[in-house]
């Protein structure tokens, strides 16, 4: 079964963050730059929470804040669900669902050394079906596929 570690090796060890006293409309800006559905929080070396499309819209769109004055540290998520690199892909997916999440710090030794959303796991479960889905082919026919 494929663990975290194996995804965050093509992935890369990657993630973005920011601080509590960031403001919203800044974290914005780096979500939109690099194509990100969320952000760590760290207050200086500790995890302080994680911010998330669902956050803006929740608390600051719908709670009809100003994003140019409203610090993440009163909008993000300060419960943070996470895994270590040992987890496997259908740990996660079942975690993702039951907490209705779509990202995932992954921990190891109290440092975060990555991040997985849903799309990374969604990803990696169809290349691995397209792999099967050839030698199964292959087998079935007696011809192989190039």
């Amino acid at each position: 079964m494929t663990r975290v570690a194996d995804i965050l090796v093509t992935k890369g060890p990657h993630v973005y963050s920011v601080s509590p006293e960031t403001r919203v409309v800044e974290a914005v800006a780096l979500m939109v730059e690099h194509n990100l559905g969320s952000l760590l929080v760290f207050d200086g070396e500790s995890i302080a929470g994680i911010f998330t499309e669902r956050d803006h819209l929740r608390r600051v769109t719908l709670a009809d804040r100003d994003p140019k004055t409203t610090l993440i540290r009163e909008v993000m998520t300060p419960r943070l669900v996470y895994v270590d690199p040992d987890t496997t892909v259908s740990e996660c997916m079942a975690v993702m669902t039951g907490e209705r999440i779509r990202h995932l710090p992954v921990v190891e030794a109290n440092r975060v050394v990555g991040m997985i959303s849903i799309g990374d796991l969604v990803k990696h479960v169809s290349r691995e079906q397209e792999v099967e889905i050839r030698y199964l082919t292959e087998y079935i026919t007696g011809q192989r596929l190039e």
